[in-house]
């Protein structure tokens, strides 16, 4: 029983259920550390996973979800984390006996990283090393990462299996019902930048019913080769009698079985509101439903945070902006030596809004310390745009330095044939999950002709495949030379294109505008050129997409060539009907346009400068703030609420507010400008997590409220003492674990027994309107901005 992956290709495996609540029926109390029940009640837990055992589950998985350090810290327990996850380890051997696998669990830290966040990534994998040396040394048969809502977090924990372990690896995020994560993280995204970490399973957990699960499932299947993992709650929670009950039977876990195994899930469990009894039912019902599954074919895709690219097979040609670069451009050169971003910034949403679907970025200038700029670069890059990276540069410390902050699965530019490219740059894509471009280059130069290219090409895919990197993940570029300089070799690079294609059946790509340098009329050139390399089949480009006639030479062929299927992208793109997108104020725009702009566009970095401006022109702090600021806030959160940006570009939209009115801080005193009002805001007695109610404090202070955040793990008592003391006008409680939840009714109650005069909002993972409507508060919000909405409705009425 001990080879998972053995038996993972023989039959579907049963995962338990939830732990949670067992644990808290048989004594642990509310707001106690569930680990610490490894320590003084280790029979309690041994008999929860041998009930699980009995009822069926292959998989038992340890009582460890919240044993990192900074976790355990808030119990006072952080230096025993090798104790209590060896711990959990041993008990869950001793509940499994030798008929079930077990499953080492490691949940979020209850931090977001940079920059949304301010965890490090360093500081990440040190975190999650230290539970999973402990669990390799007590013996686990798997680690499984459970209920991440951070890709970025989730890429640390893998990373710090692999560096501290061999043991399989199961990688799951939670979903809302939007079918993204709390950051906006797709289903696809998730599972490419999983993917290409090369997991042995990926899933989801946690937040959905059956169904909501099994279209996540979907999702992923559409670009990852992987088998899946389905761990759903047993429905969505309800409020009856006082308490919180998960719904769905054991007989409902069972409706889309059929339909996920035909997906390639191979590994099923519950989480929330499972008991024994459900798992019971649905391993009886697995057990008659075994069938063989064969992986599909895999393919290359790019992630960022919220959006994927595939690049070669019939995908269409990828266009790969090329501006962030500073060759001949002394304005970037001169702020990446200052270690300024706004051309960067600047330059990814134009080149994004004018057709590039990944976005190429180069930092390497005399004066320039690369590997801090690169780090910037991305960190900037991510925090506008939702496209997938390219980092240009060949300096191991620059790239690994920016593989570590970037959100998904990015394309390294470059290696070539050399032992010292491929040995410096090979294992960092293997660590990071990264596909690679291969220059068709050696020692000896560019070879002349296309077949000796592609022998280089044929030595560096072996290399990379040694290195463990898929094969579809290493990229050619078949050298682009200059026609004024080498007016015969412009064909061979053609040639090189399609033998690359035929022979080793990898995807290309070309730096296109280099065939016309030194010549005029460089554009017809160049697109004449890019039209014969789409011909040949080339895979991606590095271009300006802000160059018309290399865009209109795309379009066309990509239409004529078939992979633009019923010319929708052609037709989005001229269409009379179209809607250009809003252009960027331009320097002699009026002041509280551009001052929205920033806001919109999160500049934190020119909104200080704007601010200076208006002032100097004799704009109150009041005006600034209501006719510049806020404008391009409310914007924000129209953009966010059709799902055209999503959380973290919220946040960098927040920082750039905060240093806005950190200018203003002194005049708007001055001038007697009020505030909205004063807002408590708490997480729940029994509930250790807060990032969603920091970001709710955020954006409050942002709209001018003056918020007094109290923490979390707070109980009611405190909240009731504080809210009269400081005479607040509302209370805002949170929660993300379904177990506190009760505690939100007590505060509610508590807060009219006494008398205190306030409205109340609550809000969290697991919190409903119905919830909110049955016990009593006078708003629910579903995410931050429309928490900042309801309140200022509330309050002003």
């Amino acid at each position: 029983m001990r080879d998972f992956r053995a038996a993972m290709r023989r039959r579907v495996l049963v995962l338990d259920g939830a732990m949670g609540t067992l644990l808290q029926e048989r004594g642990l109390k509310p707001g106690a550390c569930p680990e610490e029940m490894n320590l003084i009640a280790p029979e309690v837990v041994v008999g929860i996973h041998r009930e699980y055992r009995q009822a069926g589950a292959d998989i038992i998985v340890t009582n460890s979800f919240g044993g990192s350090r900074s976790k355990l810290a808030h119990y006072g327990l952080a230096e025993r984390v090798t104790e209590i996850n060896g711990l959990a380890v041993k008990l869950a051997r001793r509940g499994a006996g030798d008929q079930a696998f077990v499953a080492a669990a490691i949940g979020p830290t209850g931090r977001f990283l940079e920059p949304v966040g301010d965890a490090g990534f360093d500081e990440m994998v040190a975190i999650f090393g230290e539970q999973v040396r402990a669990f390799a040394v007590a013996g686990a048969d798997l680690i499984t990462l459970e209920t991440f809502l951070d890709v970025a977090e989730l890429r640390a924990a893998v990373i710090a299996c692999r560096e501290f372990c061999s043991l399989p690896v199961m990688a799951l995020m939670t979903f809302e019902d939007g079918g993204r994560t709390v950051l906006g993280t797709s289903p696809q995204a998730a599972a490419v930048t999983l993917d290409a970490l090369q997991v042995d399973v990926l899933g989801a957990n946690c937040g959905l019913g059956v169904e909501g699960i099994l279209e996540v499932l979907r999702q992923m299947r559409s670009v990852t080769h992987r088998p899946l993992i389905a761990q759903a709650n047993a429905g969505l929670p309800k409020l009856i009698d006082g308490q919180t009950v998960f719904t769905a039977t054991p007989e409902e876990m069972t409706v889309c079985h059929p339909q996920m195994l035909e997906l390639g899930v191979r590994v099923v469990g519950g989480c929330c509101g499972t008991t024994p009894e459900h798992i019971r039912v649905m391993s009886e019902d697995l057990a008659g439903r075994q069938v063989p599954w064969t992986a599909p074919a895999r393919r290359c895709f790019l992630s960022s945070r919220t959006a994927v690219t595939e690049i070669g097979g019939s995908a269409p040609c990828a266009i790969i902006g090329e501006r962030i670069n500073p060759t001949g451009r002394k304005g970037y050169a001169a702020e990446l030596r200052e270690g300024k971003t706004t051309y960067i910034r600047r330059e990814a949403q134009e080149q994004a809004a004018a057709g590039a679907h990944l976005l190429d970025l180069n930092c390497g200038a005399p004066g320039v310390d690369e590997p801090a700029a690169l780090e910037r670069a991305v960190l900037a890059a991510v925090g506008v745009t939702d496209r997938p990276l390219v980092l240009d540069s060949s300096d191991p410390v620059a790239l690994e330095r920016a593989l570590k902050v970037a959100d998904g699965k990015v394309l390294i530019n470059s290696v070539n044939g050399e032992a010292k490219s491929l040995g410096a740059v090979l294992p960092l894509a293997r660590k990071y999950g990264a596909a690679v471009i291969g220059l068709a280059l050696d020692g000896q130069g560019i070879p002349e002709a296309a077949e000796n290219r592609v022998d280089v090409a044929e030595v560096i895919l072996n290399v990379a495949l040694e290195a463990g990197l898929p094969r579809e993940d290493v990229i050619i570029d078949c050298l682009t030379l200059t026609v004024s300089a080498e007016q015969k070799r412009a064909m061979e690079t053609i040639g090189t294109l399609s033998l690359v294609r035929e022979r080793l059946g990898l995807a290309t790509v070309l730096g296109v505008s280099n065939i016309s340098f030194g010549l005029p009329c460089r554009p017809i050139l160049s697109a004449t050129f890019f039209a014969m390399a789409l011909q040949a089949g080339l895979s991606a480009a590095i271009i300006n997409p802000k160059d018309g006639p290399m865009m209109d030479a795309y379009r066309s062929a990509m239409v004529l060539l078939g992979r633009d299927l019923r010319a929708e992208a052609y037709i989005s793109a001229y269409s009379d009907v179209k809607s250009a997108p809003a252009p960027t104020p331009t320097a002699d725009a009026p002041l509280r346009e551009r001052l929205a702009a920033a806001i919109i566009q999160g500049d934190p970095e020119g909104v200080v400068d704007l601010v200076e401006k208006a002032l100097a022109e004799g704009l109150s702090a009041a005006q600034i703030s209501n006719e510049g600021l806020l404008p391009g806030l409310e914007e924000v959160g129209r953009r966010f609420g059709d799902n055209r940006i999503f959380l973290p570009q919220v946040m960098l939209s927040a920082e750039t507010m905060q240093a806005a009115f950190g200018r203003l801080k002194a005049e708007l005193s001055a001038e007697g400008v009020a505030g909205l009002g004063r807002i408590l805001m708490a997480t729940v007695e029994g509930d250790i997590h807060d990032i969603g109610k920091n970001i709710v404090c955020t954006l409050l202070e942002n709209h001018g409220f003056e918020v007094i955040d109290l923490g979390k793990n707070v109980s009611a008592a405190t909240i009731v003492e504080r809210a009269r003391a400081l005479k607040v006008d509302a209370v805002g409680l949170s929660a993300l674990m379904t177990t506190p939840l009760q505690q939100m009714e007590v505060t509610i109650a508590r807060l009219r027994e006494a008398g205190v005069p306030v409205f109340t909002m609550v809000g969290g993972a697991v919190v409903t309107q119905d919830y909110a409507d049955a016990i009593g508060a006078d708003l629910y919000a579903r995410d931050a901005l429309e928490a900042v909405d309801k309140v200022k409705k509330l309050l002003k009425r």
